[in-house]
């Protein structure tokens, strides 16, 4: 029986409810490495679709895409442990994905709606590579995320 592992992320609701912590779940998969197709890299699936409304079913991640987040603007270094951002990409009735309220509220007066995140949106924190080595994040990690999301506008635009 395949082995689920959850890790905590942050949900920004699309709604405008405050971000708050969900639980992450993720399955083994094996992927080929680079180098030999005799050697198989172990690797984890996330399941951000179970947060994300509106969303394509039966597609799984070809449903949602995710960015990483490496260093802030300006930072020297990267972040010890970086974040992925997943977000929705095919809603189930072709149409666009709301308008995300929480990020809305955070840009302020630099939000452009044709440049903003929709849907609800899933951040996980990593340590070496993002589908292998996921660890928890916290609301500690919310500021940096504000940061990020202040200046950054949706991948899509």
């Amino acid at each position: 029986m395949d082995q689920l592992d959850a890790y905590d992320a942050i949900l920004f609701p699309s709604d405008g409810r405050p971000p708050s912590i969900v639980q992450l779940m993720t399955s083994p998969i094996t992927i080929p490495a680079h180098h030999t197709s005799f050697t198989t890299m172990p690797s984890r699936l996330p399941h951000p679709e179970v947060y994300m409304d509106y969303i394509a079913e039966g597609l799984g991640p070809r449903a949602w895409k995710y960015q990483l987040v490496e260093a802030l603007d300006g930072m020297n270094r990267k972040f010890a442990n970086p974040y992925i951002i997943f977000y929705p990409t095919i809603s189930r009735d072709g149409m666009p994905f709301p308008i995300n309220k929480s990020i809305r509220d955070i840009q302020g007066r630099s939000f452009k709606e044709e440049e903003a995140w929709r849907g609800n949106i899933i951040v996980a924190k990593y340590r070496d590579n993002p589908f292998s080595s996921m660890i928890d994040a916290s609301m500690a990690d919310f500021p940096i995320l504000k940061n990020y999301l202040l200046t950054h506008f949706s991948p899509r635009a």
